[in-house]
């Protein structure tokens, strides 16, 4: 959804945008760049998809704003989870 408004709202020809996403779990040493280093690790892997008769430049631009989305910034920072009954 951030892809798709950056583009509309810079007016660039993107008609479509399609995400993959591949769900793993890897012993943390077997993650040559990942910082931690004991435990096992949940790994995303992502593959985003632009239709349109997009430049190159535009394309790059828009896998930097794919880093920038609400979702993409939850996930890559330090999350805690509080659960209480009610």
């Amino acid at each position: 959804m951030t892809i798709a408004l950056y583009a509309r709202r810079n007016r660039w020809p993107l008609g479509e945008v399609a995400v993959r996403l591949r769900h793993s779990r890897v012993h943390a040493e077997d993650c040559a760049d990942c910082e931690t280093k004991q435990g096992m690790l949940d790994v995303i892997e992502r593959e985003i998809s632009l239709i349109g008769t997009l430049s190159e430049d535009q394309r790059s631009r828009l896998r930097e704003i794919a880093d920038r989305c609400p979702v993409h910034r939850t996930l890559t920072s330090e999350i805690k989870i509080r659960t209480r009954l009610v």
